[in-house]
C-alpha cells in the first residue's frame, strides 16, 4: 500500500506496479508491520501525523536530516530504522547506510533488511553520527560521479568523439574500475599506480589533477556535505 497525495503518481503506481494506493493514510492501515517514510524532510512532521493509523509497525526513514531522536518524538515510537540510501537503489546497486535504535529488536532488523535487500548493499552503523558520514560518501555520492562522467563526457567530445561515444566510454570505464576495485585485495591507490607509468599520458593526467589539488577539493566538497547534513538535523528538531 503506498500513500501519496498526488492523483497523477497514485495512477502511475498502480499502472507501472498493480499496488494499492491512497490519498491520505487511514484505518486500513491497522496492520501494517512495516512503514518506510520515503518523504522530503521538509515534509516529514506534517506526515508523521499519521502515524496513529500504524500502531504495529516498525518505521524506517530514509528521510535525510531527520534524527531518530526526532522521528521517535513525531511518530510516538522507538521501533525505527534510518537509512541513508542513494539512488542506484533503482537498478539494485545501491549503498545503505542504517542505524536502529534501541527499541529495534533482532527481528525488526531483519525486516529492515528484507525490505531493502533489492536495492543492493546495506551498512548498519552502532553510531546514528556516521549516518551524516556515509551521506557524504555514499548517499550524495552518484552526484559527484556523475559530476565526474559530465567533465569526462565533455572532454572526450572537446578531443573528437560524440557525445553517445564519450558517454559510453566513460559510463563502462566507471562501472569497470568500480568492479575492479570491488573484486581486488589491494586499495585504490594501488590499483591506480599500476595504470600510471611515469613519464606516460596517465601519470600526465594525474600530475595534472595533483596540481591542481583535485583531491583535496574533493575531500572539501564532502565535508561541506557533511556540514549540511548536521545543519539539518538542527533544523528538523
Amino acid at each position: 500500500m503506498v500513500v501519496d497525495p498526488g492523483e497523477a503518481a497514485r495512477t502511475r503506481l498502480v499502472k507501472d506496479y498493480g499496488v494499492r494506493t491512497l490519498a491520505a493514510a487511514d484505518s486500513s492501515l491497522g496492520q501494517a508491520d512495516v512503514v518506510v517514510w520515503a518523504v522530503k524532510p521538509q515534509q516529514f512532521k506534517e506526515a508523521a501525523a499519521t502515524a496513529p493509523h500504524v500502531p504495529k509497525a516498525l518505521h524506517i526513514s530514509v528521510a535525510a536530516g531527520i534524527t531518530t531522536a526526532t522521528l521517535a518524538r513525531w511518530l510516538g515510537s522507538e521501533r525505527i530504522v534510518r537509512c541513508m540510501p542513494n539512488t542506484p537503489a533503482l537498478v539494485g546497486q545501491g549503498m545503505t547506510g542504517l542505524y536502529a535504535m534501541p527499541g529495534v529488536s533482532a527481528a525488526d532488523r531483519a525486516l529492515a533488511d528484507a525490505v531493502l535487500a533489492p536495492t543492493g548493499k546495506r551498512m548498519w552503523l552502532d553510531d546514528e553520527a556516521l549516518i551524516d558520514s556515509i551521506t557524504a560518501v555514499s548517499g550524495s555520492g552518484p552526484a559527484y560521479v556523475f559530476y565526474w562522467m559530465e567533465a569526462l563526457i565533455k572532454g572526450g567530445m572537446e578531443l573528437g568523439l560524440t557525445q553517445a561515444q564519450a558517454q559510453e566510454l566513460a559510463a563502462q570505464t566507471f562501472a569497470g574500475a568500480a568492479k575492479l576495485v570491488q573484486g581486488s585485495t589491494e586499495p585504490p591507490e594501488v590499483l591506480r599506480a599500476r595504470v600510471t607509468s611515469k613519464g606516460g599520458t596517465t601519470h600526465e593526467a594525474i600530475a595534472s589533477m595533483q596540481a591542481n589539488k583535485v583531491d583535496a577539493h574533493i575531500i572539501e566538497a564532502m565535508h561541506a556535505c557533511h556540514r549540511r547534513g548536521l545543519e539539518m538535523a538542527q533544523e528538523f528538531t
